[in-house]
């Protein structure tokens, strides 16, 4: 197969002494409950090979999970309307500058747990220190996406949710497809990885590594996984 990289991005990286060959993968336009083992065997199956790995957007397993929260349910209180106007926007994805945001991490936490997390944060920037909201309020709210229609309208109307059981997600791919994988939070600023099969033998750092520079991409790219070949 031929490998392909999206635009500005590469199909080769380095990492320690290997190398590895990156192929992202145009999809359809995924939607809320469909079958992440049904995508696996359309789009990853006819090029896979023995020793790949394949890494997930969190997003879109979410999705087929129906892991989301719609808009129409967050009741945003003055509180989350106060704090999201001191929060940092950033190109990372939706922050807590969104009011909707900031009372998902409300109702997770409780409002003394966010009022504190949002002083400590804005105390640590004053020195340097950034992320310490997101330390305090955990996984689940950092992880939150959605809520906005920029790049696709729909996703306005909820905010999608961390996936549940990620590793499960990935040994169940795996018996069911004979696919190893992981799933990631990624962008093109931090990289993280949520979960992976017990298949595979790489280490967390190697893994990272290996999606460094997120060639899964942003925006519309429709290419939610990508296909890593060491090369021999």
């Amino acid at each position: 197969m031929e490998f392909k990289a999206l635009e500005g991005k590469n199909v080769e990286i380095q990492v320690g002494d290997n190398k590895y060959m990156r192929h992202a993968i145009e999809t359809h336009y995924i939607q809320l409950g469909e079958s992440y083992i049904d995508i696996v065997k359309q789009y990853v199956s006819p090029i896979y090979e023995e020793g790949d790995i394949v890494s997930f957007s969190e997003k879109i397993i979410s999705l087929c999970q129906k892991n989301i929260v719609y808009k129409k349910d967050v009741k945003v209180s003055g509180l989350a309307k106060f704090l999201s106007k001191f929060a940092m926007r950033t190109d990372a994805g939706i922050g807590v500058d969104s009011p909707y945001k900031m009372q998902f991490a409300i109702d997770i936490n409780g409002p003394w747990k966010v009022l504190w997390a949002a002083i400590a944060g804005g105390f640590c920037k004053i020195f340097g220190k950034h992320g310490v909201f997101y330390e305090i309020v955990g996984k689940e709210v950092s992880g939150l996406d959605g809520f906005y229609g920029d790049v696709f309208s729909d996703y306005s109307e909820f905010g999608i949710k961390i996936p549940q059981n990620p590793n499960g997600v990935c040994n169940e791919i795996y018996e069911k497809t004979g696919v190893k994988s992981m799933i990631v939070d990624a962008n093109d600023f931090n990289q993280e990885i949520l979960g992976k099969a017990d298949a595979i033998e790489e280490s967390e750092e190697e893994l990272i590594g290996m999606i460094k520079d997120n060639p899964c991409g942003q925006a519309k790219t429709l290419t939610p996984m990508v296909l890593i070949r060491k090369v021999k």
